[in-house]
């Protein structure tokens, strides 16, 4: 459903080309919940940016549902969800005319747009909050909104990222329940946090990216056989301190 292949995009800056993402390639498929982790600067956002069709890469490819970005960037957005820490939601309008306005922007038609609106209040329960405005609702309220959102249109590709950042235990649990019925409803999920413990009970497989190449990739079975970690924390302190796991001469 989703599939990246030889990405690359590269930066110029005082004289020095920095690769941001360097040729990477992998695929989610429909019911399957990928993380895509490394620290900052590692390249996740620069790839999700070019799978949004925001950026245009170097080289490669990012396909969603069969179409390239980076050839029709507005039919691959119309099948992609998207769900960051940053709410955005409008203040003025209640939840229901907000939710409603970007059915209508994916061009969801009125009564298609109610129907899912209805079952979608019921999995994040927020029936209750359709007829407030959105500046009022409190972080954790905005956050199930903006779940809410991402799926309005039913993309069959769902992108999150760092989807628990301030959210306290409640709110991640809501997370949690979230990608459990994006993987039941057969949705390809790719999910980018620093959360490593999370991740490995969200994630069904992981890319472990480390200056833009993709050092590692698997599932956490795989991944453990072949770094001889137990955690992905362990793996990360591996691949950004080398030199501690060098043995000596």
């Amino acid at each position: 459903m989703l599939k990246i292949q030889s990405l690359t995009k590269f930066f110029t800056a005082e004289n020095e080309t920095v690769h941001a993402v360097d040729r990477l390639s992998l695929e989610v498929a429909p019911g399957e919940v990928y993380g895509l982790l490394g620290p900052n600067g590692a390249g996740k956002t620069t790839t999700l940016r070019m799978v949004l069709g925001l950026v245009v890469p170097d080289e490669g490819i990012a396909e969603v549902a069969g179409i390239q970005t980076s050839v029709d960037p507005f039919a691959a957005k119309a099948k992609l969800g998207f769900v960051s820490a940053s709410d955005g939601v409008y203040p003025w309008l209640s939840v229901r005319e907000m939710l409603l306005y970007f059915a209508d922007l994916y061009g969801v038609p009125p009564e298609t747009a109610e129907t899912r609106l209805a079952e979608l209040a019921g999995v994040m329960d927020i029936h209750g909050l359709l007829d407030r405005r959105a500046g009022s609702l409190s972080t954790g309220q905005r956050q199930r909104v903006t779940l809410v959102r991402g799926l309005i249109h039913d993309p069959p590709v769902m992108l999150l990222d760092e989807p628990t950042r301030g959210l306290d235990v409640v709110g991640v649990q809501t997370i949690f329940r979230y990608i459990g019925h994006l993987r039941e409803t057969g949705k390809a999920v790719v999910v980018c946090t620093h959360r490593l413990d999370e991740a490995e009970r969200l994630c069904d497989r992981f890319g472990l990216l480390h200056r833009g190449r993709l050092r590692h990739h698997g599932t956490l079975s795989q991944l453990r056989q072949s770094t001889g970690r137990e955690h992905l924390v362990e793996m990360f302190d591996d691949l950004m301190n080398p030199t501690l796991t060098e043995t000596p001469a």
